[in-house]
């Protein structure tokens, strides 16, 4: 009980520090005897480290599903996502209504192949419920070593199915060279699938290349991307924004969760853009298009976002253990919070769950392939309708402002 009474005193300490009152702990003590009564009297022997974690667990999921109690491995863990790689699935989870939901399937990854959708709920994990599970229980399943299999099930649309998926080392690149290309008519497309350490030097190459090239037009796709780290969401904004535009705020219960992001310079000159949004779009994916929109700077079209604003800051314990918890909100410069509200598109354009299945599936197939490969697969070829409509919005816009490329005319 020594070593209790030390973490009692420890956690008494880091609170006041934070700005908590004496009174408000001497609940405490009633957790003090609780302990002591299940050390001494629980007909099995429990060590104190383990009731201590389930008490912490326990403690944290009253808050929210974005704040975790991570032990020393799984801090580590999740700081592998960051560096864009890890082993797993592909997926970005959460809890949603009490159950693990999908945020998104990573472009280019096991769940992605499969047809895992934004907003599909993972009620078992090899066969066993997840109900009441939190985020880094699902996690430590769901990884393993590459080559292995698990098993989800998935409810969608009030009917379940199980998916086998094989788990691989996911690479994860962030803006991806084999889709990001110049379209018809000068029009660019550039594809951003998360934001991580690497996200805005290659963000920057391919706006630098496209620019040289002639690009009179962007389409920036954001579907499907999770988010990640906030300084590389905030550099990407600078390449549609004014200078000293804001690009997004927090706010929380203390001052110092306060915070505004500005550009801190007008990187290119301004053109025409259209951002892709989906229901998998998230946190950083928000946080651009949301400046995008409230400036002024380009049309939203797809489908509202996911919703998912709020702020981790990561707080290092004293054993080595993380506790990530949820201090702040994010608001877009207009001032809308994007927690659990999302944005929403300004053309809405809505693809059918097998729609979705489908252009998943197909862009895979496509990219890497032959070109014999490409044309024996045409048939099977859908449309991406959220695509064609920017493409035709972007072709509209630039032959009314007289910016469309013209033919060459011969000399002969």
């Amino acid at each position: 009980m020594r070593n209790f009474s030390a973490l009692v005193l420890a956690i008494m300490i880091g609170a006041l520090a934070w700005g908590a009152s004496k009174t408000d702990y001497e609940e405490l003590h009633l957790f003090n005897d609780v302990l002591s009564l299940i050390e001494n009297n629980y007909v099995e022997e429990k060590a104190t480290s383990e009731l201590l974690d389930g008490a912490i667990n326990g403690m944290i999921k009253k808050l929210d599903p974005f704040s975790q109690f991570m032990k020393p491995e799984a801090a580590e863990l999740m700081k592998s996502e960051t560096k864009g790689f890890f082993g797993g699935l592909g997926i970005k989870i959460t809890i949603r209504d009490k159950w693990l939901t999908v945020i998104t399937p990573i472009p280019g990854t096991p769940a992605f192949r499969e047809g895992i959708l934004p907003g599909d709920k993972i009620i078992k994990i090899d066969g066993e419920s997840t109900e009441d599970i939190d985020v880094m229980g699902a996690v430590t399943k769901l990884r393993g070593k590459p080559g292995t299999k698990v098993t989800i099930t998935i409810a969608r649309d009030q009917e379940t199915q199980d998916v086998t998926i094989t788990r691989e080392e996911i690479k994860i690149e962030s803006v991806p060279k084999a889709k990001s290309r110049i379209l018809d008519n000068g029009i660019a497309y550039i594809q951003v699938t998360e934001f991580n350490e690497k996200t805005p030097a290659d963000f920057a190459e391919f706006y630098n290349n496209f620019e040289k090239a002639g690009m009179k037009a962007l389409i920036l796709d954001l579907r499907n991307n999770p988010g990640g780290l906030l300084s590389s969401a905030v550099e990407v904004s600078k390449h549609f924004l004014d200078k000293d535009q804001l690009v997004v705020y927090t706010k929380g219960r203390r001052k110092n969760s306060d915070m505004k992001f500005y550009a801190e310079s007008t990187l290119h000159k301004k053109i025409p853009l259209v951002v892709l949004i989906n229901h998998g779009s998230a946190s950083g994916a928000e946080i651009v298009a949301g400046a995008v929109k409230d400036w002024g700077k380009g049309i939203l079209l797809g489908e509202k976002s996911f919703g998912k604003g709020s702020v981790q800051s990561l707080i290092n314990l004293s054993d080595g253990s993380e506790l990530r918890l949820t201090t702040a909100k994010y608001y877009t410069p207009k001032g809308i919070c994007i927690h659990e509200e999302g944005i929403e598109p300004d053309i809405h354009v809505a693809l059918s769950r097998e729609e979705s299945i489908k252009l998943m599936q197909q862009s895979e197939k496509i990219y890497g392939m032959s070109e014999e490969e490409k044309a024996k697969k045409e048939k099977e070829h859908i449309s991406d309708k959220q695509l064609d409509r920017a493409k035709e919005i972007l072709f509209a816009e630039m032959k009314f402002s007289g910016t469309l490329p013209q033919p060459e005319v011969s000399k002969n």
